[in-house]
Protein backbone atom coordinates (compact mmCIF):
# COMPACT_ATOMS: atom_id res chain seq x y z
CA UNK A 1 0.00 0.00 0.00
CA UNK A 2 1.35 3.43 -0.94
CA UNK A 3 2.00 6.06 1.70
CA UNK A 4 -0.75 8.62 2.08
CA UNK A 5 -0.25 12.00 0.44
CA UNK A 6 -2.19 13.61 3.30
CA UNK A 7 -1.01 11.94 6.52
CA UNK A 8 -1.87 14.91 8.78
CA UNK A 9 -5.36 15.28 7.34
CA UNK A 10 -5.83 11.52 7.66
CA UNK A 11 -4.74 11.63 11.31
CA UNK A 12 -7.09 14.53 12.06
CA UNK A 13 -10.00 12.70 10.42
CA UNK A 14 -9.28 9.42 12.21
CA UNK A 15 -8.70 10.86 15.69
CA UNK A 16 -11.60 13.32 15.67
CA UNK A 17 -13.98 10.73 14.22
CA UNK A 18 -13.01 8.06 16.74
CA UNK A 19 -13.19 10.38 19.74
CA UNK A 20 -16.19 12.57 18.91
CA UNK A 21 -18.28 10.67 16.35
CA UNK A 22 -19.03 13.98 14.61
CA UNK A 23 -22.20 14.55 12.63
CA UNK A 24 -20.15 16.86 10.41
CA UNK A 25 -16.38 17.01 10.01
CA UNK A 26 -14.92 19.41 7.47
CA UNK A 27 -11.17 19.65 7.14
CA UNK A 28 -9.64 22.39 5.03
CA UNK A 29 -5.91 22.41 4.40
CA UNK A 30 -4.97 26.10 4.22
CA UNK A 31 -1.21 25.50 4.22
CA UNK A 32 -0.71 26.92 0.73
CA UNK A 33 -1.92 30.31 2.01
CA UNK A 34 0.88 30.39 4.58
CA UNK A 35 3.85 28.85 2.75
CA UNK A 36 5.49 32.26 2.31
CA UNK A 37 5.46 33.10 6.04
CA UNK A 38 8.81 33.37 7.81
CA UNK A 39 7.99 30.50 10.19
CA UNK A 40 7.30 28.20 7.23
CA UNK A 41 10.58 28.80 5.40
CA UNK A 42 12.41 25.52 5.04
CA UNK A 43 9.37 23.44 6.03
CA UNK A 44 8.67 20.85 3.35
CA UNK A 45 5.33 19.66 4.72
CA UNK A 46 2.28 20.69 2.74
CA UNK A 47 0.08 20.08 5.81
CA UNK A 48 0.79 22.71 8.44
CA UNK A 49 -2.33 24.93 8.61
CA UNK A 50 -5.84 23.52 8.97
CA UNK A 51 -9.34 24.86 9.42
CA UNK A 52 -11.91 22.51 10.98
CA UNK A 53 -15.66 22.44 11.39
CA UNK A 54 -16.64 19.79 13.92
CA UNK A 55 -20.30 19.23 14.77
CA UNK A 56 -20.73 16.75 17.61
CA UNK A 57 -23.11 16.39 20.51
CA UNK A 58 -20.06 15.38 22.56
CA UNK A 59 -19.53 19.15 22.87
CA UNK A 60 -22.80 19.57 24.80
CA UNK A 61 -22.21 21.27 28.13
CA UNK A 62 -18.66 22.28 27.18
CA UNK A 63 -17.59 25.86 26.57
CA UNK A 64 -15.53 26.95 23.60
CA UNK A 65 -12.25 26.68 25.47
CA UNK A 66 -12.96 23.12 26.64
CA UNK A 67 -13.99 22.09 23.13
CA UNK A 68 -10.79 23.45 21.62
CA UNK A 69 -8.64 21.92 24.38
CA UNK A 70 -10.27 18.57 23.65
CA UNK A 71 -9.31 18.74 19.98
CA UNK A 72 -5.80 20.01 20.79
CA UNK A 73 -5.36 17.03 23.13
CA UNK A 74 -6.47 14.63 20.38
CA UNK A 75 -3.93 16.12 17.96
CA UNK A 76 -1.05 16.78 20.37
CA UNK A 77 1.29 14.32 18.61
CA UNK A 78 0.63 15.85 15.19
CA UNK A 79 1.20 19.34 16.60
CA UNK A 80 4.46 18.32 18.29
CA UNK A 81 6.01 16.79 15.16
CA UNK A 82 8.65 18.71 13.26
CA UNK A 83 6.80 19.86 10.14
CA UNK A 84 3.50 18.91 11.76
CA UNK A 85 0.43 21.02 12.41
CA UNK A 86 1.52 24.62 12.98
CA UNK A 87 -1.91 26.28 13.12
CA UNK A 88 -5.41 24.99 13.72
CA UNK A 89 -8.52 27.13 13.30
CA UNK A 90 -11.62 25.47 14.73
CA UNK A 91 -15.36 25.92 14.66
CA UNK A 92 -16.93 23.53 17.17
CA UNK A 93 -20.70 23.17 17.55
CA UNK A 94 -23.31 20.79 18.85
CA UNK A 95 -25.92 19.60 16.36
CA UNK A 96 -28.48 22.06 17.79
CA UNK A 97 -25.98 24.93 17.51
CA UNK A 98 -25.23 23.99 13.91
CA UNK A 99 -28.93 23.86 13.04
CA UNK A 100 -29.43 27.34 14.54
CA UNK A 101 -26.40 28.61 12.63
CA UNK A 102 -27.74 27.24 9.34
CA UNK A 103 -31.19 28.73 10.05
CA UNK A 104 -29.60 32.16 10.64
CA UNK A 105 -27.65 31.87 7.40
CA UNK A 106 -30.81 30.91 5.54
CA UNK A 107 -32.68 33.85 7.07
CA UNK A 108 -29.90 36.28 6.15
CA UNK A 109 -29.96 35.07 2.55
CA UNK A 110 -33.74 35.43 2.46
CA UNK A 111 -33.53 38.98 3.88
CA UNK A 112 -30.91 40.03 1.31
Amino acid sequence: MAASLTPMEDAIRTKVTQALNPRTLEIHNDSHHHAHHQAMRGVTSKETHFRLLVVSDDFAGKGLRARHQLIYSLLKDEMAQDGGIHALQMTTRTLAEQEKHLERQQQQQTDS
